[in-house]
């Protein structure tokens, strides 16, 4: 990830506190993964700007790279404000930004080695807000870069960069309509393309075509990948077959059309006209970092991409869908088997591929293989779900955090039992606020990373149920 650094300065303390704190932070930053476009240090006091000619580098630097995920401005010393902000609006800049400020320490309150980054920090933080710029703080108001506090902030805050530079220009991918019978799925494509996030429809007519053309020598490594994916013991051939396909024809679409995530139209038409289940191509799609929901759910797809960027990790979309006996605080998560391979428990129950037992009963069992059955692996939770409001013309958005537990169930597909703190509270903002009974989740933990990208920078209305 590439962020733009920016030390502040001011001419009246000691210049080596500046190249003290770059090295410093420098070390960290490049620890973390980031790539620092930051002035060379023969520019101002070691690469710092406490003028507005340093600021106009700095400024024109930050222009040269328009892929910046975010901005650190960080302070040896007490810093100049105005310097700072004169970089970001000059700059442009529009991604996250994150102010940190070094600890002064008490036997080194001298001339040579006294920061007073203390003071300097809330005037920075005044001018940022003075000129409009959105901005994270660090846990402690100063802290050593070295700390495992500021690590941790700065691992967040990374993650913020990661979702809000995710979803800017982000590209979804819908196959097929939305299910007659799910008008919970309604979105508004027009809202989410004035956000920066665009879909791209497909006709399952079209999808279908492909796989009709597709031979099945072309198809052969992909059901090898199927059977080594999870176990196809139950599958037969033919149907195995057609899913191989459908993977080979999805994975060309999405590359061709440079794609993030998909909601697919997975019930009933593909089961009547094609004879499978899409649920396990789903599963591998995820699996692979292209978030796929079902029921042509695609604010689903968009709130699985963020839960995706806020973790590093596959996410997977599920159904709010059981009480689990008297408990308040536990519900029964379910889905007919698409949840990346990640999620489920191996150790204790090896996911197999098979058929859902509810849709066979309508549609018949030779027609609907491809569903997952298998249970999900216990361990923390996030949970999330973006919707578009037409009435309003706005995104609106929920995040919460539990625990999948080990309690045991005796029911089919993909499930698992998970403890949220204060469940019924958050069911009645769920109803009140017309939300759907989908909800993207991932096995982290990862809330307030999207209450801060989604809520502050984005500026949609996100309800932190902490």
């Amino acid at each position: 990830m590439k962020n733009g650094v920016i030390f502040g300065n001011r001419s009246f303390f000691a210049d080596e506190l500046c190249l003290d704190g770059r090295r410093r932070l420098l070390g960290v930053l490049q620890e973390a993964g980031v790539t620092p476009v930051i002035l060379p240090e023969d520019v101002g006091a070691y690469g710092s700007v406490q003028n507005r000619e340093q600021a106009l580098k700095c400024a024109a630097l930050f222009k040269e790279h328009d892929d910046l995920k975010g901005v650190i401005i960080s302070l040896p010393n007490f810093g100049d404000e105005k310097s700072i902000v004169t970089v970001l609006r000059e700059a442009k800049i529009d991604v996250p930004i994150l102010v940190h400020a070094f600890n002064d320490h008490l036997d080194r309150l001298n001339y040579e080695n006294r920061r007073d980054s203390f003071c300097g920090k809330i005037s920075v933080c005044n001018n940022l807000r003075q000129y409009g710029f959105k901005f994270t703080l660090t846990t402690l108001h100063t802290v050593d870069p070295e700390s495992p506090v500021f690590k941790q902030d700065l691992q967040r805050f990374l993650a913020v960069c990661r979702v809000v530079g995710t979803l800017k220009g982000a590209r979804i991918g819908l196959v097929g309509v939305r299910p007659a019978d799910f008008n919970t799925v309604r979105f508004s494509e027009k809202i989410l393309e004035h956000h920066g996030i665009s879909v791209e429809p497909i006709g399952l007519i079209d999808v279908i075509g492909k796989i009709d053309e597709l031979g099945d020598a072309e198809a052969q490594p992909a059901v090898e990948e199927i059977k080594g994916y999870m176990s196809t013991d139950s599958v037969p051939e033919d149907a195995l077959a057609k899913m191989a396909k459908l993977l080979v024809v999805l994975r060309e679409w999405v590359r061709g059309n440079d794609l993030h995530a998909v909601a697919i139209q997975c019930w009933d038409s593909l089961q009547r006209y094609l004879g499978i289940n899409s649920c396990a191509v789903m599963s591998m799609l995820s699996q692979a970092g292209v978030p796929a929901a079902c029921e042509s759910d695609v604010a689903g797809a968009v709130s699985m991409l963020a839960l995706q960027a806020a973790s590093g990790m596959p996410s997977a979309l599920v159904d709010w869908n059981n009480n689990y006996a008297d408990d308040p605080d536990r519900f029964v998560l379910f889905h007919c088997g698409n949840f990346a391979k990640e999620f489920y428990d191996c150790a204790s129950c090896r996911p197999v591929i098979d058929y859902p037992p509810i849709l066979a009963s309508t549609l018949g069992q030779e027609n609907t293989y491809g569903a997952i059955d298998g249970r999900m692996k216990p361990g923390k939770a996030t949970f999330a779900r973006i919707t578009t409001d037409d009435l309003t013309g706005t995104i609106r958005a929920y995040c919460a955090e539990g625990q999948v537990t080990d309690d045991s169930l005796a029911t089919f597909g993909s499930w698992g039992v998970v403890k949220v703190p204060g469940l019924q509270k958050l069911m009645r903002y769920i109803c009140e606020n017309g939300f759907e009974h989908h909800v993207a989740m991932s096995l982290a933990s990862v809330a307030d990373v999207l209450a801060e990208a989604l809520g502050k920078y984005l500026g949609w209305d996100v309800y932190h149920h902490a």
